[in-house]
């Protein structure tokens, strides 16, 4: 039932207008106004590269378990998006499946669930007494001034610190899933594990300390044109290639 739920959210249509009403059907969320749609990346629900046992079997916990409600996931999506738009061409957060990631995050760290739950109910609650309708259903233009309000940590607005404290957690959680995927690491030119040219030591240093190369080792250790070939060794530990 999680996993039809959960494709049913991959492809919702949020309110570009305040008129607009988001209603609840039995296997997932519509509205009644199409003219702008949001969808996200699904991530995997299985992991193995780097993961014990142990792991393998508290992830498969956590992929099978529900727990927010078809509303929530939807505003924290909205969230994600607000916070890590697709402007960069890259991707944004959505691209990066960032909703699925705090889904997870939530149900793995249960100091989460109240402080992300109750936050939803706090923003809603806000902008109902503010607009008249919760937050996925008023205008964008009023979502994004509700978060302009709830964005700075230094506001000292008593009305605001609950949803302050919340956007805070849902901007780290956002940033933090973003930049340790594939599509983070690309924002950030960040290229792995990867080799790099290594010349040996300076002739200056070496000629420093009285010290030289051998032209067998040189030939063999320094030689860029074939540093990709695997080095080889006899059975009396030599390198042959």
């Amino acid at each position: 039932m999680a996993m039809n739920r959960r494709e049913t959210l991959k492809s919702l249509f949020l309110a570009p207008l305040a008129g607009t009403v988001i209603v609840s059907t039995g296997c997932g969320s519509t509205v009644s106004n199409n003219s702008s749609r949001i969808t996200w990346t699904r991530l995997p629900t299985e992991y193995s590269y780097g993961r014990t046992e142990i792991e393998k079997l508290n992830d498969q916990r956590l992929f099978a378990e529900t727990y927010f409600r078809e509303h929530e996931l939807l505003t924290i999506a909205v969230l994600c998006d607000i916070i890590l738009p697709n402007e960069h061409p890259n991707g944004g957060a959505l691209d990066a499946g960032l909703p699925d990631f705090v889904e997870f995050m939530v149900k793995d760290r249960s100091q989460y669930k109240l402080q992300v739950r109750g936050g939803i109910s706090w923003l809603d609650s806000f902008t109902i007494d503010s607009y008249g309708a919760n937050f996925l259903n008023i205008s964008e233009q009023q979502r994004l001034s509700v978060c302009d309000q709830i964005a700075y940590p230094d506001n000292d607005s008593a009305e605001l610190q609950a949803g302050i404290s919340f956007f805070s957690l849902m901007r780290n959680l956002t940033l933090t899933g973003y930049y340790t995927t594939e599509i983070g690491f690309r924002d950030l030119g960040y290229v792995g594990n990867t080799p790099n040219v290594w010349d040996g030591v300076p002739d200056a240093v070496l000629r420093r300390h009285g010290k030289s190369y051998e032209a067998d080792w040189l030939s063999k250790c320094i030689d860029q044109s074939t540093r990709d070939i695997v080095a080889e060794w006899d059975d009396d530990m030599n390198l042959t290639t």
